[in-house]
């Protein structure tokens, strides 16, 4: 379209046109020249949505025109001017919309034509954006945007095959009813404006719902139709497993019926919504008026899902191990199965038979109720009758109503069938119709009671027969027998008579019936050839009991006469023929089917088999394992050497590894490793398929020979026989886990090869396959049942791998049961968790399983875990190890085990045995006691089963008190065999509540098998124990172990219980690591305490050293009351640090990360430790403030007569510049000098100097010692008298014995080298003297005057010492010598340190030493030179420099300690051990571990000294920690000068003494040289502030040149706190060490109980050798404790004493054994490398190194480092 400039656009809407004009008459031109001519008549060419085209008559005249168009709506104008043409387009309007149109033409001249004007509609719109929801099966709804225009109404156009409907509606929106189901619908909708005008319509198709589909999207399926329900989503625990919520809506329906049937609960099926009956309810409670019609239309269950459906529903939806879950738990409940499955939509049915295999019945048929015999065997396999059900038509009698009466006997009536009369059973069945179920009914041997007496199959078809001809043809050709339920023969009789039959056939008729015809049932019955006993007719004369017995008598019948029996196996071929699916038939079955098959055909006989194809777990295995356990228990070890012993035993082993290696993997091996690494589900099927095959076979062996058994045990004279039958027996069962056996023992002798071997390589996968698998919910076996063993190297890698492949999500919860054989703990944990552990006959469960359930994201918040382990344990007290002489510790084993590994264990007690049930509450009772002792508290839940009464609880009070009365004697017989005889009560093991622990559960059976189903009450009990037990784990305190945490505890338990005496042989790197992590933080608060006591301190002693002086900042009037007011401080600031440290400990034992609650036990020690640090902190506090106030005091007259004495001094210096002054003549120095002189001399002369007299300190500490020792006894004063004191520590210490008798067994001792009580106290007196001098090293080197608080501390210090040794008796001889020795040194040492104190001091020395000063002074002032400077430069150089210097190696020493504590090596005792130990391996040094050993304390002094160097020697690291100190003390003095100059103090001396106040409480400033700066100083203020600070810049940076130039050495000799003792008190620990093999002590915190190390040493090591040999000995305490071998020494009186009961001698010891047979492998490295040089040493013989120890190299001695110390 043109436009012109004055073009306007408008919208517009939609109608007809319509053509009109103004004026009718004839428009032919005038001759006038003005004259327009008209457009004439104007046509409509098109008129579209949005377009109008118009068609012009041309004029006959040569003007030039323009033509002008005006149109309008309702609602818009526009105005269009162009050319004239012929054709004119508008475009830009609104559809659906009537434009009026007016047309005029105009001349050049502006002349005007009258206007031509016509109406016109545009087209309508289609309606846009339809959008199609809420399809149904039979109806969906259709939306759409309503299109631009005047729209009146809609078209809705639908139709599909043929059929076509509309519908006209004014709303934009429709739902469709009344559709048909499945079918794709072509839908049209056209708009429509008022004038009749009709869009082009708008073309969709959509297709209803199935039937199936949307039964499954009520039931919240719809997804599980392609993506199938897998076994894991099912047993995963989610909210609906914990919360008894009732079905709100269909969606929830599915999900209640499997969560009912996975836990086998007969009332599954009852699957109404009750909201829908609640409401119901209140509609009737509501309404109190009568209404009999409300009665009769009360709703019915049309809109409630049939049981039926849900079944089919569920079946189709899931994948085949659900559908076998399934089948196998209905069957249970004796509900009937799916044999054929129909899907509506595909109208084909499937063969259950998969589904079915995994169903195993055991029934006693007639024949074998005299032997009382039973047949077990697989359904689908087992050749029985069947007898199929169906429909023909419509029939009035409920076909499943009468087969659940016909399978009941009059006792008990069961459902086995749904049917209209159940809940829901009358709602229309959508998808169910053509589901043939299948029961059986399987006889107990009792005539009275079984309604058949042989075993017979029952099929039901729902739906009549005329629907589902192929399921009729189907159970036409397998069945024995068909009842064919009708009321009318008529229309369909020709699908009986053209059927060809195999199985009879039966007319069943309800002669009642209005529809019923003698006629045709004459004619089918002639056509047929059927007589009066094939025809069964429900007549007036019968009722309903009559009637079931007539049926009941037809059907046994033809059960007893039939010979037609098929397997449903066998059905699969007629199914094929019919095609009809199998559900077996798809690949990855059938493949799996024929790898499985591969294996099991070989076997023939299973003993043989298992030697033949699975060698490595037979005997070589068992005798690995007795190995292994010997090794840990030594109990043959006899006379032999045990080192000797345990390096045959590794040999031995090594030698069964390699007879494992030289076997060849077998066939059957090969081809099972293959199988299960084959894709997802095919390994699935694979592992269900061997399951299936071996125990078929184990079933057939065992039948056999129980039939021989039995024989053979009527003739008492078969004993040898019965014996092997009896050994044949227990060893006839093949299962998978014994080629997972095999598996992991082909892996642990593949990892004894070295790593780069081929075969070892090509086996590395295993561990990650078998993860897999357990992933996949397949069960893991923990402990192998026959070898009574754990493949620790296995396990703990598949738990490695399982832990990769779920990280991060790997935290776990485990739940295990314990209880006596045969009780039904398989039983009920695959109840209570829906699992599959093996539970038929003949398959006991041998030793312990495990699986894994995924917890659902919404339960992890809750029970903090990403799964639940479930633990499956063999039977306690189990008949085939009751003959063993060991059965009982291999309960014990098991039980300590399992209930280590569980946060909860479900104790299972069947009731009927109080004797076993006795002896299995011992062995719990143990295993409690010891978890309790290493730190782990599980939970416990004691299950009564076969408790039914509903008063059980009540009635069980009695019970549950004798309960514990009996776990409480348990508890104190089994604490007095572990030696833990504090625990009294099973309460102090565990927290126990009878009301809550325990739990009764009626029998699993409600009524007699086979035919019995599981009781309602069993499962609903189990389910309540099930959220009970999940409510247990939730509120947990401590947190959930991973994977990596598990496998550590498992490793740890099963070392610890391969030894006799669990408690004090268990060790567990998470145990390890848990107190390194406390050790670790509680030294961090120790070190923060101590830290903030000693800055507390160092300004506490500033304060008293100023005090008095002009840097005295405190309005104490004397010291005393300065020294009340600090320790009162001092008590508060202890306090608070006291209760800091016990909250940070409370704090800590809270948390529940990190594994805290393992080291509860060492609670008490640290929170003892704690109160005893702040004891320790406030002696040595009160001490030093003792001592400094003393000392402050004594000098306080030395200070007043030092001053008195400079005030005469500078007064007459003065007085003789005055003189000289007068003189009025300049003197030169040299005549100054000689004034000077004159006066000094004459004033020093006059001023009296009375000399200090110093102390006796020896006599004061001879009091001190004489006060110490006055306890004792009038023998301890005898002695001190013998010797004077002064002549006391002249001689290094040497202790003798008195008596010949002693003095000969110490000579023996030491020619022997044997430590005897002489050398053991010798041993002691040197480490406390070496102690000792230490702290009076430290007392002489600050230089402070003698205090009596110091020998005090020292004789404080040997009686702390003195009374910690346990294991020596401290004779008083011993004590006194020790005491007057120590004494004697540090009083000679105390008494010069006392003098040079008061020589430093002396007011004559001072004042001479100040000479030169006042002499240079005296010419200063004279002569009138600004002393500004100068003077800033002395008070520099004398009094702030050296106090700064102080101030620095105060606070270094702590910053050097801090700083290295943030080494990984100090962070506590065991890593600096584990340090040390690294270091003397690195260096190899024999001098170096000679030195370690024999010199410890020293040693370990000195190695801290090296790393403090070795730290601070490279690097800037000790100068920014000085830089730091100065800077802050440079910062101070900058402060004062400031304030100083703000307060404009009236003199310099003034000045000073603000500068010196202000620095009171951070610096010392000497008084001397405070003193001599003072006196004739005539500075100006100003002045000499600025120089001050000039001069303080100059001496921070001298002070820096200074430290950088001094070496790391020099700096820690001058330190206060000397790093090296910090650090090695706090890692030296009680100093304690083994009493055997001198290892150290490395337990945390000062006050524990119990001294341990992780590292035991070879005796020969300390010296020890065998007197008769002279040979060191090899011997460690570790393995040593565990041997029934003896030792002697001073504590055991030189008596033969077992090592196991070294306790007794050394109780404050807990040597716990080698708990990886490998931690000692260090020292065994180092005896081996340097034993000749050991052997010189020490003068003996070298010792016999075992073969294994020669092998080991550096890299072993550092991996044990690492195992010991848990080093990751």
């Amino acid at each position: 379209m043109e436009n012109s400039d004055s073009e306007e656009f408008y919208d517009a809407s939609d109608s007809f046109h319509e053509q009109w004009s103004e004026d009718e008459q004839d428009t032919t031109p005038t001759p006038q020249s003005d004259y327009v001519p008209p457009p004439g008549e104007v046509t409509v060419l098109s008129a579209g949505q949005k377009t109008v085209s118009l068609g012009f008559v041309p004029t006959d005249c040569s003007a030039e025109y323009t033509l002008q168009l005006d149109y309008s709506c309702a609602t818009h104008t526009g105005t269009l001017i162009l050319k004239d043409s012929r054709t004119l387009k508008v475009e830009g309007l609104t559809p659906g919309t009537g434009y009026t149109f007016s047309i005029t033409r105009i001349a050049e001249n502006g002349n005007r034509s009258k206007a031509t004007s016509l109406s016109v509609c545009t087209e309508p719109s289609p309606p846009v954006q339809i959008t199609v929801s809420h399809v149904s099966r039979e109806s969906l709804s259709l939306c759409w945007d309503p299109p631009a225009g005047e729209v009146e109404s809609y078209i809705v156009t639908w139709c599909s095959e043929g059929e076509t409907e509309q519908k006209t509606m004014d709303e934009n929106n429709v739902t469709l009813s009344n559709l048909r189901p499945g079918l794709c619908y072509t839908l049209q909708v056209s708009s429509q404006l008022r004038n009749g005008r009709i869009s082009e319509p708008t073309v969709i198709s959509a297709r209803t719902k199935t039937d199936l589909e949307s039964v499954l999207e009520d039931l919240g399926l719809d997804h599980h139709y392609t993506t199938k329900l897998s076994l894991s989503r099912i047993l995963e625990i989610d909210k609906k497993t914990i919360n008894e919520e009732p079905t709100e809506c269909n969606s929830d329906v599915a999900w209640y019926f499997l969560k009912k049937m996975m836990m086998v609960n007969v009332t599954a099926r009852n699957v109404k919504c009750p909201s829908a009956c609640e409401s119901n309810c209140e509609d009737l409670s509501v309404n109190t008026e009568l209404n009999l019609s409300n009665l009769i239309n009360s709703a019915n269950s049309g809109d409630m899902l049939n049981p039926l459906d849900i079944v089919t529903a569920l079946f189709l939806c899931s994948d085949g191990f659900v559908q076998q879950e399934m089948a196998l738990k209905m069957s249970m409940c004796q509900f009937s199965v799916p044999l054929l499955l129909p899907n509506c939509d595909t109208k084909q049915c499937t063969l259950m038979l998969w589904a079915l295999r995994d169903i195993v019945k055991k029934y006693r048929p007639q024949s074998h109720s005299e032997s009382k015999g039973f047949i077990e065997d697989r359904i689908v396999v087992s050749e029985l009758p069947m007898i199929s059900f169906v429909r023909l038509g419509e029939c009035s009698l409920s076909k499943s109503k009468i087969l659940n009466e016909l399978l009941s006997n009059s006792q008990q009536y069961h459902d086995t069938f749904v049917h209209r009369n159940m809940e829901c059973g009358d709602s229309p069945r959508r998808i169910s119709d053509g589901l043939v179920e299948i029961t059986w009914y399987l006889p107990c041997g009792n005539k009275n009671m079984d309604i058949f007496s042989e075993p017979v199959a029952v099929a039901n078809l729902r739906g009549g027969i005329g629907s589902f001809e192929t399921q009729f043809s189907f159970l036409c050709q397998t069945s024995a027998a068909v009842f064919v339920f009708f009321d009318n023969l008529d229309s369909e009789c020709k699908l009986l008579t053209n059927q060809p039959h195999k199985a009879q056939i039966f007319l069943v008729g309800n002669h009642q019936s209005n529809h019923f015809s003698m006629d045709a049932l004459k004619k089918v019955a002639t056509e047929l050839g059927l007589t009066n006993s094939n025809i069964l007719l429900k007549t007036k004369q019968k009722n309903d009991a009559d009637f079931v017995k007539a049926l009941r008598k037809t059907v046994s019948n033809v059960v007893e006469n039939s010979k037609m029996k098929m397997q449903i196996e066998r059905m699969a071929d007629i199914a094929h023929e019919l095609g009809i699916l199998v559900d077996e038939d798809c690949p990855e079955c059938q493949t799996a089917k024929k790898h499985a098959d591969a294996i099991t055909a070989e076997i023939q006989d299973i003993l043989k088999y298992k030697e033949d194809e699975l060698p490595l777990q037979g005997q070589i295995w068992k005798e690995l394992t007795s190995l292994e356990k010997e090794e840990f228990r030594l109990r043959k070890v006899g006379s032999e050497n045990i080192e000797m012993y345990k390096s045959d035993l590794q040999v031995q082993k090594t030698k069964l590894r390699k007879k494992q290696n030289s076997y060849d993997m077998s066939n059957a091996m090969t081809c099972f490793i293959n199988a299960i690494s084959s894709p997802g589900i095919e390994r699935c099927y694979f592992l269900k398929w061997m399951r299936m095959n071996l125990d078929n076979l184990s079933r057939e062996k065992l039948s056999g020979l129980r039939e021989q058994y039995k024989k053979k045990s009527k003739d008492s004279e078969n004993k040898e026989e019965i014996k092997e039958i009896d050994r044949q027996l227990s060893n006839s069962s093949l299962g998978t886990e014994h080629f997972f056996r095999e598996m992991g023992q082909i892996y642990e002798a593949s990892v004894s090869l070295p790593e780069t071997d081929p075969s070892r390589q090509q086996l590395q996968h295993l561990p990650k396959l078998c993860a897999g698998l357990l992933l996949d919910g397949f069960p893991l076996e923990l402990v192998d049942g026959d070898a009574s063993n754990i493949p620790l190297t296995w396990v703990s890698d598949v738990l490695s791998q399982l832990n990769d492949l779920v990280s991060p999500k790997n935290k776990i919860l485990v739940v295990t049961v314990l209880g006596v054989q045969s009780t039904g703990k398989s039983t009920l944990l695959n109840t209570m968790f829906g699992v599959q552990f093996a539970v038929s006959s003949g398959r006991c469960t041998r030793g312990a399983f495990m699986l894994l359930i995924r917890v659902n994201e919404n339960v992890k918040k809750v029970l903090n875990c990403d799964f639940m382990v479930i633990i499956d344990t063999e039977g306690l007290k189990s008949p085939e190890l009751a003959q063993l002489d060991n059965s009982h510790e291999h309960d014990n084993e098991l039980a300590t085990l399992v209930v280590g590994l569980s946060d909860v264990t479900i104790i299972n007690i069947a009731m009927e045995n109080s004797t076993e049930m006795k002896d299995i509450l011992q062995i719990v009772v143990h295993a409690f006691l010891r978890m309790k002792e290493v730190g782990k508290k599980p939970k416990c839940q004691f299950v009564h089963q076969n408790v039914s009464d509903v008063s059980a609880h009540e009635k069980n009070l009695r019970d549950r008190e004798l309960l514990l009365q009996q776990l409480n004697e348990m508890t104190q017989a089994a604490a007095k065999m572990e030696k833990k005889e504090e625990n009294k009560s099973f309460t102090d093991v565990m927290e126990y509540s009878p009301d809550t622990g325990n739990c009764y559960i009626p029998g699993l059976w409600n009524g007699n098998p086979p035919m019995a189903p599981v009781n309602a009450g069993y499962s609903e009990t189990v389910y309540e124990l099930k959220k009970n037990v999940i409510q247990i784990l939730g509120s947990c305190e401590s947190s959930a172990n991973n994977i990596l945490g598990f496998k550590e505890w498992m490793t740890s338990l099963w070392n610890a219980v391969k030894h006799e005496n669990f408690i004090f042989s268990f060790r567990n790197s998470l145990v390890a690591d848990a107190y390194m992590r406390l050790c670790t933080e509680f030294n961090k608060w120790e070190w923060e305490f101590k830290k903030e006591m000693y800055s507390w301190v160092t300004k506490a002693e500033t304060r008293i050293s100023n005090f008095g002086t002009v840097a005295g900042k405190s309005e104490a009037s004397d010291t005393r009351e300065l020294f009340t007011h600090l320790k009162s401080e001092a008590c508060t600031v202890l306090s608070e640090w006291e209760t800091k440290l016990l909250d940070n400990l409370k704090q800590y034992f809270k948390q529940t990360e990190g594994h805290v609650y393992l080291v509860e036990g060492y609670r008490e020690d640290f929170a003892n430790s704690a109160k005893r640090l702040r004891r320790e902190i406030e002696n040595s506090v009160f001490n030093q403030l003792t001592a400094a106030t003393d000392i402050r005091q004594g000098m306080t007259e030395l200070d007043r007569i030092k001053e008195n004495h400079t005030k005469q001094l500078e007064d007459r210096v003065r007085g003789v510049i005055d003189q000289c002054r007068k003189k009025k003549v300049k003197m030169t120095d040299k005549e100054l000098d000689r004034e000077f002189d004159k006066m000094w001399t004459r004033t020093v002369n006059e001023l009296s100097f009375s000399k200090q007299k110093a102390t006796n300190v020896i006599a004061k500490v001879a009091y001190y010692l004489r006060d110490n020792l006055s306890h004792k006894g009038s023998h301890a004063s005898q002695l001190l008298s013998k010797k004077e004191l002064k002549d006391c520590g002249l001689e290094p210490f040497k202790y003798t014995t008195e008596g010949l008798k002693e003095w000969f067994k110490h000579k023996v001792s030491k020619l022997f080298n044997i430590e005897d009580h002489v050398m053991a106290l010798q041993k002691l007196a040197d480490s406390i003297i070496n102690a000792c001098t230490q702290v009076v090293t430290e007392k002489v080197e600050r230089k402070n005057n003698y205090h009596d608080t110091y020998i005090q501390e020292i004789l404080h210090m040997i009686d702390e010492r003195l009374q910690n040794i346990k294991d020596v008796e401290i004779e008083i001889m011993f004590e006194v010598s020790l005491k007057q020795h120590i004494c004697g040194t540090a009083g000679k040492q105390f008494q010069k340190m006392h003098e040079d104190f008061i020589h430093v001091n002396d007011p004559y020395r001072c004042l001479i030493q100040n000479k030169d000063k006042f002499r240079a002074d005296f010419k200063d002032v004279f002569n009138e030179r600004d002393q500004c400077q100068k003077k800033a430069e002395e008070f520099t150089n004398c009094c702030l420099m050296p106090a700064v210097e102080y101030f620095v190696n105060r606070a270094l020493g702590l910053d050097i300690v801090g700083e290295m504590r943030t080494s990984q090596h100090f962070s506590n005792r065991m890593e600096c051990q584990y340090s040390i130990l690294l270091d003397l391996l690195s260096k190899d040094d024999f001098k170096n571990y000679h030195s370690y050993i024999c010199s410890y304390e020293v040693y370990v002094k000195k190695w801290i000294l090296d790393q403090i160097v070795k730290h601070f020697s490279s690097g800037s690291a000790t100068f920014e920690l000085e830089d730091q100190c100065l800077l802050s003390s440079i910062s101070s003095i900058n402060d004062a000068i400031n304030k100083a100059k703000k307060q404009n103090s009236v003199s310099l001396k003034k000045f000073v003494e603000v500068v010196c106040r202000e620095l009171g409480d951070k610096l010392v400033i000497s008084q001397d040289a405070l003193g001599a700066f003072m006196i004739l100083n005539n500075a100006d203020q100003e002045q000499f502030a600025h120089w001050l600070t000039e001069c303080v810049k100059d001496m921070a940076q001298a002070l820096r040149v200074k430290f950088k130039k001094t070496h790391i050495e020099m700096k820690l000799e001058n330190l206060h706190v000397k790093p090296q003792n910090e650090l090695f008190t706090q890692l030296i620990g009680c100093g304690k060490q083994c009493p055997f093999c001198k290892a150290p002590c490395e337990a945390g915190g000062e006050e524990h109980t119990e001294h341990f190390t992780s590292l035991h040493r070879p005796d020969g090591l300390g010296a020890y050798r065998w007197s008769w040999t002279n040979k060191l000995a090899i011997e460690i305490c570790s393995s040593s404790v565990v041997s029934d071998t003896h030792f002697q020494c001073d504590a055991t009186g030189f008596t033969s004493h077992p090592y196991k009961r070294y306790r007794e001698i050394f109780p404050d010891w807990k040597i716990t054994p080698d708990p990886s047979l490998e931690a000692s492998d260090y020292w065994k490295y180092v005896l081996a490398k340097f034993n000749d040089k050991f052997a010189k040493e020490y003068n003996a013989k070298p010792a016999e190194i075992p073969a294994t120890w020669k092998a080991l190299k550096s890299k072993h001695a550092e991996a044990s480092l690492k195992k010991s110390f848990n080093i990751k």
